[in-house]
């Protein structure tokens, strides 16, 4: 899915609320040409029943953006709770009622040329409507790619770092090219990445199989969810280790996880099906916990959320009662 933003739309840069048309860099900007910036992609699903937003884990994805920060040497002045609360208070400005995803930024913005970078950092903020990323409903057919994931000692998969995407834009044109939804990346030893902009999970023998965060992934927070939700709604055994190519075309099940995508079932992998090339029940299962939880209707998984518009009226009413009494 392309998303495109209204010029009108209200982002949060350089510490200010304003219309995204007015929110504008140097074409020297050090981030522009040396992919010298840290990104991160957080959830919000709108909830028809309730008539409320929530935002899908923010304070974790916050605090593993400050965190990839750190790899660059990038300075972001506020407070993983700090942040959550500007992401409210942009998604309210904007009054959006809808699916949303929220794209923070941090980036060297020094105005020169030359790779050596300095301390001048800048942050933005910007939240926009948002579907489907795969229009996965029925399975995606995923291609392995000629492109090999990149390795934590060249530039860190975990980090989100942008010069780093460019890894994953070479692979997700290739795979579109050639036919398929999605690319699945092999690491530099041969073995099973993830996705192109998601992690991997396949499902073998009862078992729910992902890499090892040693194997050049992405440490996913939708990842990280969806192994909770199986251990503690399905019983599942989670194993994290190293996954051959092969067996990516005798297993079980197989889908992809991300922020984007939520869960995308895969049921071809390199014109091959994965079993009976239908939705398996595990993958079935869990993409319908995971909806349901996202979206507030499984108490025990509320700590995930952060309500938008739930916790202004709060607000107001206590600021009306402090007044009236």
């Amino acid at each position: 899915m392309k998303a495109e933003a209204d010029p009108n739309v209200i982002v949060y840069f350089n510490g200010q609320y304003m219309p995204l048309k007015d929110a504008n860099v140097s074409i020297l900007t050090h981030a522009l040409h040396y992919g010298t910036g840290v990104f991160e992609g957080i959830r919000a699903n709108w909830d028809e029943e309730s008539k409320e937003l929530f935002v899908l884990r923010p304070l974790e994805h916050y605090q593993r953006w400050k965190l990839n920060c750190g790899i660059l040497r990038i300075d972001v002045p506020r407070t993983a709770e700090e942040l959550c609360a500007i992401t409210q208070e942009l998604i309210r400005r904007n009054d959006f009622h809808s699916n949303l995803y929220v794209r923070p930024l941090a980036y060297k913005c020094a105005e020169r040329i030359g790779v050596a970078t300095d301390d001048r950092d800048a942050f933005a903020i910007v939240a926009i409507p948002f579907g489907e990323y795969l229009h996965a409903e029925e399975g995606i057919h995923a291609g392995v790619s000629p492109w090999r994931r990149i390795d934590d000692n060249a530039i860190p998969a975990r980090g989100k770092i942008c010069g780093a995407y460019v890894n994953s834009a070479l692979a997700s044109d290739e795979a579109r090219r050639c036919g398929f939804d999605e690319a699945i990346l092999l690491n530099e030893s041969g073995h099973v990445a993830e996705g192109a902009t998601c992690n991997l999970f396949m499902v073998r023998k009862g078992k729910l199989i992902t890499p090892a965060v040693t194997d050049n992934v992405l440490e996913g927070i939708t990842r990280d969810s969806v192994m909770e939700l199986a251990r503690r709604e399905l019983g599942l055994d989670i194993v994290e280790r190293t996954i051959d190519r092969s067996e990516l075309y005798i297993c079980d099940e197989l889908f992809l996880t991300g922020t984007a995508v939520g869960i995308a079932p895969v049921v071809r992998v390199d014109h091959r099906p994965v079993k009976d090339a239908a939705l398996g029940p595990i993958t079935r299962r869990l993409a319908h916990l995971y909806c349901e939880a996202a979206r507030g209707r499984l108490p025990v998984y509320r700590r995930w959320l952060q309500p938008v518009y739930r916790t202004a009226a709060a607000a107001q009413s206590m600021a009306v009662e402090k007044s009236v009494a």
